[in-house]
């Protein structure tokens, strides 16, 4: 495949995942992540750019579009006022604690090790999306002290070694916590950020023997550009049906969706 080939290939199927993740991220408030990540694992290798370092790839161009749709998704929850910033400030710095050990742990392992935990954390996220109730409870208010000290930087770890903003862990961490869930949906946006800043940093330095054009360490420009452009188009359109429809029964679906693409994660990454 020549280079002009293969740039439009790329951007052809960029562009139609980003579409995708737009509207799935504006009808059932999941992040972007927990489908590009995958999504990318698929668009790269086909494209030829397998590799030991695949995933870190897959991770750290995830990451960088969540910056973005974060940045204006915890902007467009401010103007509202529902971002709980007392949450958000007292958990941010073991977040980001979380989140730089997840970039270099990430950093040192094959591919197929990150796409194992990757296959597995979605199993988990993909469970509780099919069969969590909103009116489960652990306690009656946020953990504060040791707790708090220990929950914060593995909600950050974990979601760097998935590539994924704060939702996936953040909401229901924080509803499970008796955090009503619009103001948790929209707190875990900026968890999003505090994730998703540092771990990108550190992704660009990671030095990958096999990428992409417009690729800078472990994240390709390309598809930042790309993808952030159409889930900002697409989005609200998500949004929009979300209104028109009953988004419960979709949620469970998407959640059996994810298992069956973490199992697949898990599969390829035995080598079966």
């Amino acid at each position: 495949m020549d280079d002009m080939m293969l740039l439009a290939t790329m951007a052809a199927l960029l562009l139609a995942l980003g579409a995708f993740a737009g509207v799935l991220a504006g009808l059932l408030g999941v992040g972007g992540g927990i489908v590009l990540v995958p999504a990318f694992f698929y668009v790269f290798s086909a494209l030829g750019f397998d590799s030991p370092q695949l995933m870190q790839l897959c991770l750290g161009t995830s990451l960088a579009t969540i910056i973005v749709t974060s940045l204006r998704s915890v902007m467009a929850h401010h103007k509202k006022g529902a971002v709980d910033w007392d949450i958000l400030k007292s958990w941010g710095i073991g977040i980001v604690i979380g989140a730089s050990i997840g970039v270099t742990v990430a950093a040192a392992l094959r591919s197929e090790a990150l796409q194992a935990i990757f296959g597995i954390l979605a199993v988990i996220v993909g469970l509780y999306m099919t069969f969590g109730k909103t009116a489960w409870r652990l306690a009656e208010e946020m953990p504060k002290g040791p707790l708090r000290a220990v929950l914060s930087p593995i909600l950050g770890f974990l979601s760097v070694l998935m590539g994924i903003g704060g939702g996936s862990f953040g909401v229901p961490t924080m509803t499970l916590f008796n955090v009503p869930i619009h103001r948790a949906v929209a707190t875990a946006a900026g968890f999003g950020v505090i994730i998703a800043v540092p771990s990108v940093i550190g992704f660009m330095l990671v030095d990958l023997e096999v990428a992409p054009p417009f690729t800078v360490g472990a994240v390709n420009f390309l598809a930042f550009g790309l993808i952030v452009a159409m889930t900002l188009i697409t989005a609200p359109w998500g949004a929009a049906l979300a209104h028109r429809l009953d988004a419960g029964p979709l949620k469970r679906i998407f959640g059996i969706f994810l298992i069956l693409v973490a199992l697949n994660m898990l599969r390829k990454a035995l080598g079966w």
